[in-house]
């Protein structure tokens, strides 16, 4: 329910509705997993978070649009706020310079972070904020490890980060995060 007319809302309102439209499996999906923290289950919520975030991935990147761009990320660890994955640079991968596309490091910031949060069972929000920090260049070749979590998953809002670092040297290439809006009426959004 909005509280005002104001262009925040606009804004939740025509992502809300692409929601509705693009992720019906994915929201009942995630409704089936369970994501429980007992001291019984930790273990198999990691495995079973691993399976869920590969699926999740798979769906994001099988379709058309423009996330079948990383379809190049290996999802190697996953689960409870958390999602490891890595990559090699490749030619379509570098910008005029000759090395990784800015425009590329935050999709794999806005889609790894989101699969790291949606493996807490929360729902895959819309992004209110996203910010990445260009540190060093990646060149052509370079295996590069993608890690993700989230910081804090409440009601309404989500907070998440990630690192993408050179794997020979663990030198970081970019930090990035984003705040992300949650809170949807699940009877409303008729998935």
């Amino acid at each position: 329910m909005p509280m005002k007319n104001d262009s925040s809302t606009v804004i939740v309102r025509v992502n809300r509705n692409r929601l509705r439209k693009s992720l019906p499996q994915l929201h009942s999906s995630f409704h089936r997993d369970k994501f429980r923290k007992t001291r019984s289950s930790r273990m198999a919520t990691k495995k079973l978070g691993l399976d869920y975030i590969k699926n999740l991935a798979d769906y994001a990147t099988g379709k058309q649009g423009f996330d079948r761009v990383l379809r190049m990320i290996k999802l190697t660890e996953g689960g409870d706020g958390h999602c490891l994955g890595e990559f090699t640079v490749q030619k379509e991968h570098l910008n005029r310079d000759g090395v990784m596309h800015g425009g590329l490091t935050g999709t794999i910031v806005d889609n790894v972070t989101s699969y790291a949060m949606i493996s807490k069972g929360k729902h895959p929000g819309v992004t209110a904020n996203l910010s990445v920090s260009y540190v060093t260049p990646a060149n052509l070749g370079d295996v590069l490890e993608v890690e993700a979590k989230t910081v804090r998953a409440g009601n309404k809002m989500a907070y998440l980060d990630l690192v993408i670092r050179r794997k020979s040297d663990g030198r970081v290439i970019a930090k990035g995060g984003q705040v992300k809006y949650i809170q949807f009426d699940k009877k409303k959004l008729d998935f």
